[in-house]
């Protein structure tokens, strides 16, 4: 899953997947803003098949953040 999530990134902002670790925190290490959240949600709702609600997306700061949100609401 975490490879997943290093390729959506990668390819967002583009940067090789390389420098994304599951520490890499979203606005202050990849720029990332209001609207990118709103791309990224709906990326990460393609690639993993999920619906996401933006309040539940809203605390997400960091990679593992992540993660741990799409281990919860696979189902």
């Amino acid at each position: 899953m975490f490879e997943k999530i290093q390729r959506v990134l990668a390819e967002h902002f583009h940067v090789s997947k390389d420098n994304i670790s599951r520490t890499t925190k979203l606005q202050e290490d990849l720029g990332a803003d209001s609207l990118d959240y709103a791309d990224l949600m709906m990326a990460f709702e393609d690639a993993f098949h999920i619906d996401i609600k933006d309040e539940e997306f809203e605390p997400v700061k960091t990679v593992k953040d992540i993660e741990n949100y799409l281990i919860k609401n696979k189902g």
